[in-house]
């Protein structure tokens, strides 16, 4: 088929104040991801709300699992009924209204506390966060021409990785205690009152990231354009069933948009694994507590910011293909060196590195090597999805924009439930983390490989 025709139908520019609406949204969301799933509440539930870190992790990573499939399950079912419905904000409000509430629930995960609590929490947040991106995607074709898609989609992701820092950074700096000391990093008194003997520091992150979601969504509910209203409920439901299943027998004459699914499908199964796990990975590592693992994150959502930037003017010269080859190659190459690292070596033992802690934050020689890969994943983690992201909206047209954005979860999220098992599986049966890592592996470099041999833009012949 021939490259998607964005002249004709397309309507006009969004203005300013649309555009930078619909790019708070990625503001407002990112927190979640940052700093509950990564960097703080993450770390916790494995190292510290229970007495055993290998079994949280599993729990963990099942919980991640039970999300996956159920997103995977519905997303492409809730984008074809956006597109008969036409109207994505009510549905957006709606998970809206999931995702705060059950971050709020998060405050309850005391150390000792049930587990199940906080992992129900924990999926409805997941699944009500990953919907509501779903319909905030499948607005951007409307917005911007195609020479200017690959600069907004980077643009907004390195907009949330701001955000999410500056909640990383207030959590680190005001709200995250020593366990020893029961001071912050700057010596000062938590916040609040807060108590981190308890992990007080670390479950206000839910609460804190709803409320942070729930002011910065607004200005993409006052300001952005959807579309027009369409088909009552129950008839957008009925026939966008219908066109899910014409679009889903479609692709066998699409390959080259399937193609780039399958290959979104097995390279986003790793990202989805290095988001999930590689927090959490580190802090049973090295035993990093709140503030190190913190730390950590905002280096490498610093990092982050400054590589979307980059990202974006390169997706505009070279296109988003080139842009998700290169940082799947980083975040491989990254990936190889996490896994390859302990105390004393890196690189799985062909070079040596002192033991010897100075005593400082990340004292050792290990620790300094580990965060030397984080910050190659940082440059590449924001670009690698919203390339991709850009990837798709190149090679769809409008009409069709929410039903494809689903398949486009799906493929993001169908079989991500593979990467926590298999780590859990590996994890498990080997008693080993670092091994349970490396089958990240397996999924950067398949779809990169699949990639590679995928037409740009991916509806061309």
């Amino acid at each position: 088929m021939n490259r998607i025709d964005w002249t004709g139908a397309r309507p006009a520019r969004a203005s300013s104040a649309g555009i930078w609406g619909w790019m708070f949204f990625d503001w407002a969301a990112q927190p979640f991801f940052t700093v509950v799933t990564t960097f703080i509440f993450g770390p916790y539930f494995v190292s510290r709300l229970t007495a055993d870190p290998v079994s949280a992790q599993t729990t963990w990573s099942n919980m991640a699992t039970i999300s996956s499939v159920i997103i995977a399950i519905l997303s492409p079912i809730l984008g074809s009924i956006a597109d008969q419905s036409g109207r994505r904000k009510p549905w957006i409000g709606f998970f809206a209204i999931i995702k705060i509430v059950s971050l709020c629930g998060l405050w309850y995960a005391a150390p000792g506390s049930p587990v199940i609590y906080p992992m129900i929490f924990m999926i409805f947040a997941s699944i009500a966060a990953e919907f509501s991106i779903v319909f905030n995607d499948s607005m951007m074709p409307r917005l911007v021409g195609s020479d200017e898609v690959g600069k907004l989609s980077n643009t907004a992701w390195g907009l949330g990785y701001l955000g999410g820092m500056i909640v990383l950074i207030a959590v680190v700096v005001l709200l995250a205690g020593s366990p020893e000391t029961g001071k912050t990093i700057l010596g000062l008194t938590p916040l609040f009152g807060l108590d981190p003997h308890t992990g007080e520091d670390a479950r206000i992150t839910g609460p804190i990231s709803a409320a942070w979601y729930l002011i910065f969504i607004l200005p993409m509910f006052f300001f952005t354009p959807d579309a027009a209203r369409g088909r009552p409920l129950r008839s957008a439901i009925r026939v966008g069933l219908s066109e899910l299943k014409n679009t889903l027998r479609e692709l066998r004459n699409r390959p080259g948009i399937l193609r780039f699914l399958i290959a979104r499908m097995i390279y986003q199964d790793g990202v989805n694994g290095l988001l999930i796990l590689g927090g959490a990975f580190a802090a049973g590592m090295f035993g990093w507590a709140t503030i190190e693992i913190g730390i950590y994150g905002i280096i490498l959502n610093v990092v982050a910011i400054f590589g979307c930037l980059i990202a974006g003017h390169i997706d505009s010269r070279i296109g988003s293909k080139a842009t998700v080859l290169v940082s799947l190659t980083m975040l491989l190459l990254a990936t190889i060196g996490i896994v390859s690292t302990g105390p004393g070596y890196t690189l799985f033992g062909l070079v040596s590195l002192s033991a010897a802690d100075s005593g400082v934050l990340f004292g050792t020689a290990a620790e300094k090597a580990y965060i030397g890969y984080g910050l190659l994943i940082g440059l590449a983690f924001g670009p690698v999805q919203a390339s991709s992201r850009s990837y798709l909206a190149r090679s769809v047209s409008y009409s069709e924009a929410g039903r494809y954005f689903g398949i486009y979860a799906l493929s993001g999220r169908a079989t991500s439930f593979m990467a926590t098992l298999l780590f859990s599986a590996v994890t498990f049966a080997s008693g080993s983390s670092r091994l349970g890592m490396a089958t990240l592996v397996l999924f950067l470099a398949g779809g990169l490989a699949l990639l590679i041999r995928t037409p740009y833009p991916a509806d061309r012949a």
